[in-house]
């Protein structure tokens, strides 16, 4: 039984360099070329540790383009219809305006051919009625100017009436008077012809006379009195005529009034109607145009979202995919968050693209072949549903220009550069799972600076 807890080596027991396997190992020779080897590998690797990295974030996005106008868009109709004519394929190249596809109407308010011009037709009559309340209203207009004109004249012929009937009561005041100072004459000459024929200076018949010219004079007097109130019963009719003049034509002219305002009324309606018509004379030229789908500006079909036809859609349905033909490239890409404050625009930003070859050193991007500049136009503010940060990127126009055979949509890869460090710095931090170091660029401090 072997005694393994003696303390032994077996080293020390067996000699192996006497078999052949233990001559070809434990050659002295060996070790010193291992160890040479080892030496120099070692001195290598202590250099490099010292050589410059640049330290750099990562990410992946792909190719869109600068402006939101410029981007891939779909075309959609703002009215339900049916497809019933394609002018298009896909692929082709339209202008901005052409006809991309025709559609009809699926809504029965709307199927009739005529539309336009019967509601046309009905703005016509309806604006003849607005002319006809118009007309009405001036005709009533020019009434009540003459019937205001005809009162004044009424009332200025009862006034006149009424000041004669007042003077007539004043002049038969007057002779009224003049007829009680007759009879009060006449009364004194009788009493004293009927004395003197007492006396026997007179006969009876100028007593006789001088009873008759009495009598006479007493009904002069009488009818005075009669003048004197038919002249009051005439300054009397004349005011009552003037409240009947005034009451008469204001009744008329109330009444014009009121048939003016009801003309009024009835031409604002026309005029609101034709108003509404004429708005859906409008809307309805506006739709029959928008029976022709057109193209919003120039570019290439992508694809037909609908198909056939006779096809029935809702409003705002996709129908077509277009692409700008015209459009400034960039990259969308994404970076995590506690690599947002490293990030800030007008920085550069080294970029391969899917499908274009390339060699790529991370740390060493002067030495990297098949990448292209670019610089941050653009960081979002909020995050994005990924949980990452949306940076656009333009195309640096220090660097050489992008290749144009790359396609809007297609995959890009980004790294943007930050400090240089030595390599044994960018090994420590990876270990620890630290993020690159937070510095600001130098255009930002400077701007700082001066605030």
């Amino acid at each position: 039984m072997l005694n393994i807890s003696s303390h032994s080596k077996l080293n020390e027991t067996v000699d192996l360099t006497g078999y052949k396997a233990g001559k070809k190992v434990f050659h002295k020779r060996h070790y010193k070329q291992f160890n040479r080897f080892l030496a120099v590998f070692s001195i290598i690797m202590f250099i490099v540790l010292f050589l410059p990295w640049t330290q750099n974030i990562s990410g992946k996005g792909y190719l869109t383009t600068l402006t939101p106008d410029q981007r891939p868009q779909t075309i959609q109709s703002p009215i339900p219809g049916r497809i019933e004519k394609w002018y298009v394929r896909e692929g082709d190249f339209v202008e901005k305006g052409d006809t991309i596809l025709y559609i009809s109407e699926v809504k029965s308010e709307y199927f009739d051919p005529n539309l336009v011009e019967r509601t046309g037709q009905q703005i016509k009559a309806k604006s003849m009625s607005v002319t006809s309340y118009q007309e009405k209203v001036k005709a009533l207009g020019t009434q009540i100017t003459a019937l205001n004109q005809e009162r004044g004249l009424k009332l200025e012929q009862a006034k006149n009436k009424l000041i004669q009937s007042k003077l007539k009561v004043k002049s038969d005041s007057i002779d009224l008077e003049a007829a009680k100072t007759n009879i009060a004459i006449a009364q004194r000459q009788y009493d004293r012809v009927v004395q003197l024929q007492e006396e026997g200076l007179k006969a009876i018949t100028d007593v006789e006379e001088k009873r008759l010219k009495l009598q006479e004079t007493q009904a002069k007097l009488i009818s005075q009195e009669n003048k004197l109130l038919t002249s009051k019963n005439d300054v009397i009719n004349a005011q009552v005529e003037i409240n009947r003049v005034q009451a008469e034509y204001t009744d008329k002219i109330s009444k014009a009034q009121s048939d003016l305002y009801t003309a009024q009324s009835n031409q604002f309606d026309s005029e609101a109607q034709v108003t509404k018509l004429e708005n859906e004379y409008t809307n309805y030229e506006m739709r029959n145009s928008l029976l022709y789908i057109r193209a919003p500006q120039s570019g290439y079909i992508n694809k037909a979202i609908q198909s056939g036809i006779g096809e029935t859609f809702k409003e705002g349905a996709q129908l077509v995919g277009i692409m700008p033909a015209n459009y400034d490239i960039a990259v969308e890409t994404y970076v995590d968050p506690i690599d947002l404050p490293l990030v800030h625009v007008g920085e550069k930003v080294r970029i391969q693209f899917d499908g274009w070859p390339s060699i790529v050193f991370s740390g060493w991007p002067n030495v990297s072949y098949g990448t292209f500049g670019g610089k941050i136009v653009a960081i979002e503010t909020f995050i994005s549903p990924n949980g990452k940060y949306r940076v656009l990127l333009a195309p640096d126009e220090e660097e050489a220009p992008w290749p144009k055979d790359i396609r809007v949509g297609s995959g890009a890869s980004t790294m943007a550069l930050l400090e240089d460090v030595p390599i044994w710095f960018e090994l420590w931090r990876q270990l620890n799972g630290f993020p690159p170091n937070y510095y600001q660029p130098q255009n930002t401090s400077a701007d700082a600076t001066k605030k």
